[in-house]
């Protein structure tokens, strides 16, 4: 299979300007990332898809290869279909897409693996990851996404609250009476569903709870999501970066 691997990295940030140039442990974010990614050997090629040419300087420094994008986006997955157009004018072709976060700078490759291996299942064209939930903390927390699944592992719904409710029962009890699952950012995407997705408006659900993998549900797609026992750390603000630091 071949796979082509997109690190969206764009600078302008609101809650962390120039978040992907951001130190740790003597390297950027966005070649931990990259690095991270390229340990996944089942990765054909792997872009840096950025807005920014100080980013796209910095990566090409480190010897990874980036591909500038508009300002205009407005998700990191609307980046990666920029990227792919391009390399499909280009003449290249590929099985599978991944949309690897570029703010998760110590994911795992076996994380990678996982995703990969959904499209062993040819009726898979969308597949993403889910985690256990194992704290209160993290279930009632709107910044964590939860996801419930059907039975064969196709996401049924997202949100930021937590689902299933357990009626009759303080959510404190919760996690001792049904399983919970947080949904891990990383995308993968058959080309014909990349491209399926791309003209899509904005829809109600995906703007009520501020989450874009909605608006593909809405609109008829099914997202395989296979469960993880990896954890991702996500810096999303300062804030995190400080307890990330702390925490080694």
């Amino acid at each position: 299979m071949k796979v082509l691997g997109i690190i969206p990295a764009r600078f302008a940030s609101t809650r962390f300007p120039g978040k992907p140039l951001v130190m740790i442990e003597g390297k950027s974010m966005i070649q931990r990332v990259f690095e991270q990614a390229l340990s996944c050997k089942a990765i054909s090629e792997i872009i840096v898809a950025t807005d920014d040419e100080s980013i796209r300087k910095h990566v090409e420094r480190f010897g990874g290869k980036s591909v500038m994008t508009g300002k205009y986006h407005r998700s990191g997955t609307e980046r990666c279909i920029e990227v792919y157009n391009k390399i499909l004018a280009q003449g290249e072709h590929y099985d599978a897409v991944l949309n690897i976060q570029g703010d998760e700078p110590f994911i795992h490759p076996e994380q990678i693996y996982e995703l990969i291996s959904c499209f062993e299942d040819k009726e898979v064209m969308i597949a993403s990851l889910k985690k256990r939930i194992i704290s209160t903390e993290e279930l009632i927390n709107p910044n964590v996404v939860k996801v419930v699944s059907r039975i064969n592992g196709d996401a049924l719904y997202f949100s930021r609250t937590a689902i299933p409710s357990v009626r009759g029962m303080d959510v404190s009890e919760w996690l001792g009476h049904t399983s919970f699952f947080k949904h891990t950012g990383i995308y993968g995407y058959r080309p014909e569903a990349l491209s399926g997705i791309a003209g899509l408006p904005p829809s109600k659900l995906e703007m009520s709870e501020s989450l874009e993998q909605l608006r593909w549900l809405e609109n008829g797609f099914r997202i395989r999501m296979k469960e993880t026992s990896f954890d991702s750390i996500a810096i999303d603000t300062p804030a995190d970066l400080l307890k990330l630091t702390n925490s080694k």
